[in-house]
């Protein structure tokens, strides 16, 4: 089901105070900045990505910004195994015994290309990163997430995983699937009030996932990540309560 987004939503002071939320590609682009932001809202972030460098740049970005001390998750999506999840979240339920949300920002791609003209290396991988592991992770931190009494999952989507487009390859079908996958979860866990899972597709952002699939565009035209943070916000946090299943 579409759904709008709130117009021109300003998050309140302290909106996700006392809250955990995990950000997966939390290093760069649409991540980090969503990290920063929960950080400056109250929240406590763990930080999970493959670049230790980047983590570790966006967790002295929080204590200098005067945010709760964030936790560092070195995981390359690419090759984690089921028991790499598990005991990532073991971890979660030790150090912090619940998870009020998570989002799902972490993507692979490389290039634009027919179906036909990809590597099968390339369909394993971005289906394992942009599938299976937004897939398995959720499936194994949900027991931590039932613990809250507000948590949201939010997939980020994008466009071509709601209307097929030619050469967008297994990035695009990874998206279409994470859009059905979400609405599955969401009619198996209506009965559930404290859970809510949503898509959200922010559209162009200045990333180098960006670069990649337009190398010849004026990146400065293109909205910086920080643009569509405030809809994550929302969906995020209470003002969002009771809306799931939806495709923002």
């Amino acid at each position: 089901m579409s759904a709008a987004l709130p117009h021109d939503y300003t998050p309140k002071f302290g909106l996700l105070k006392d809250r955990i939320i995990l950000v997966t590609g939390a290093g760069d682009g649409l991540g980090r900045a969503t990290a920063l932001a929960c950080a400056g809202l109250g929240a406590t972030v763990i930080l999970l990505g493959r670049t230790v460098p980047k983590l570790e740049k966006v967790y002295d970005e929080i204590l200098k910004g005067g945010g709760a001390t964030p936790a560092i998750y070195p995981m390359n999506l690419v090759g984690a195994t089921w028991a790499n999840y598990e005991e990532l979240a073991e971890t979660l339920e030790r150090e912090f015994g619940k998870l009020d949300g998570i989002v799902h920002s972490a993507a692979h791609f490389k290039a634009f290309a027919a179906l036909e003209d990809m590597d099968p290396r390339e369909w394993v991988e971005g289906l394992q990163v942009n599938l299976t592991a937004a897939y398995t992770l959720t499936r194994l931190c949900l027991p931590l997430m039932r613990k809250s009494s507000d948590a949201s999952v939010v997939f980020v989507s994008d466009s071509s995983g709601r209307n097929a487009k030619a050469f967008h390859g297994i990035y695009g079908i990874a998206k279409t699937a994470v859009e059905a996958m979400a609405k599955t979860w969401a009619q198996e866990t209506e009965l559930e009030p404290g859970l809510r899972i949503n898509t959200y597709d922010p559209g162009a952002l200045r990333t180098q996932i960006r670069v990649k699939g337009y190398p010849g565009e004026l990146m400065d035209k293109i909205p910086a990540p920080e643009t569509a943070v405030p809809a994550l916000l929302w969906l995020l946090g209470p003002d969002s309560r009771g809306k799931s299943g939806h495709a923002f």
